[in-house]
């Protein structure tokens, strides 16, 4: 066998790749923000990063970010570095999300504060692990409480869904697109947003869209006939781009989507015209389907739920509403409060 003889060594290359380079957008655009309020010393931009970075779906990153946003702003207000807070202070901001109105002037909801304070605590179980703070001043607050079987979103009835759906559709193509696609597919908005014109695709005489869900799963699911026709009178020729996109071109953008689908709303005389969302349209093809008798399981797999209590709390809430005894107990009420006579016996 031939000995392996070593070479001289050349000179070391001076040039040196960033890891951060590496990492998703929304890791990079966090670790700048901080970067610019700290400077390039400090090392809170690089764990904060680091910490979205390792999070597996561009929608859990998102939603992280803006937390982490509002924690850090909370923080520095204080004047305690992130990095120094103690319990006291995360016991502090516990109370701020409470009472703190948002654009609707009213707190966040219970699930919203949570969420919240959850993502604080990750990043922190992420700091302790580097060893760059002792623990996690989260992990004794008082959390508000969460129903597991109750769902924030407010639904609509079948009547204001298809009220909704026909508005969209007399009000301009891209419209009737997005709110059959959001309705007829359950996707979340996110998901249908990030798509481009060219992923329609064909499988076994199914059209279907190429959906990421959370966990960065990837999941084809098929564009019922109507929503397809809604789809491709939107598109006519166009075949490259962002599926959805603005008059100016640009990928329509999740506030966007969300202003317009009140405008809808309003039009079509929908009572929470003001508070709807595109998750609402989710919310509706999980209701309307188990209504239906469309299997738990079906369901359940068609909006990528991994726990089937998930996919069933909506169905409980609406269980609750329409089978409360309140109505029976109103209804007994307004017959012995009936006039005699009264011509509608």
């Amino acid at each position: 066998m031939t000995a392996l003889v070593p070479r001289p060594s050349a000179e070391l290359s001076t040039d040196r790749h960033d890891p951060r380079d590496d990492w998703p957008d929304e890791a990079r655009a966090l670790a700048d923000h901080l970067t610019g309020i700290y400077g390039d010393r400090d090392p809170l931009p690089t764990l904060a990063g680091g910490w979205i970075a390792r999070q597996k779906s561009r929608h859990t990153r998102r939603a992280y970010v803006r937390t982490f946003k509002a924690w850090e702003k909370y923080a520095r207000f204080t004047g305690i570095h992130p990095l120094q807070a103690k319990l006291p202070l995360a016991d502090a901001y516990a109370k701020y999300l409470a009472k703190t109105p948002t654009r609707n002037g009213k707190p966040p909801a219970e699930t919203t504060q949570a969420q919240a304070l959850a993502a604080a605590g990750s990043f922190y179980t992420y700091a302790a692990r580097l060893q760059a703070v002792d623990s996690d001043p989260f992990g004794a607050v008082n959390r508000p409480y969460v129903d597991p079987d109750y769902s924030p979103t407010e639904g609509m009835t079948e009547e204001e869904t298809a009220r909704l759906i026909e508005t969209a559709r007399d009000w301009a193509p891209r419209s009737y697109a997005l709110v059959t696609l959001l309705y007829l597919t359950g996707a979340r908005v996110d998901e249908i947003l990030a798509l481009n014109a060219d992923q329609l695709g064909y499988d076994r005489g199914h059209r279907t869209l190429p959906l990421t869900q959370k966990g960065n799963k990837r999941k084809a699911v098929p564009v019922p006939p109507l929503a397809l026709d809604a789809l491709l009178a939107y598109l006519g020729d166009r075949t490259d781009g962002p599926l959805l996109v603005t008059d100016s071109g640009r990928r329509w953008s999740q506030p966007e989507v969300w202003k317009h689908l009140r405008v809808l709303a309003r039009r079509a005389g929908i009572p929470q015209a003001a508070s709807i969302k595109p998750h609402t349209l989710r919310h509706q093809f999980i209701t309307d389907n188990l209504a239906n008798k469309v299997p738990l399981q079906d369901v359940q797999d068609a909006v990528g739920h991994a726990d089937p209590r998930t996919t069933q709390r909506y169905n409980r809430r609406r269980r609750m509403l329409d089978d409360h005894p309140a109505y029976a107990l109103a209804s007994r009420l307004a017959a012995r409060l009936q006039p005699e006579g009264d011509p509608s016996d």
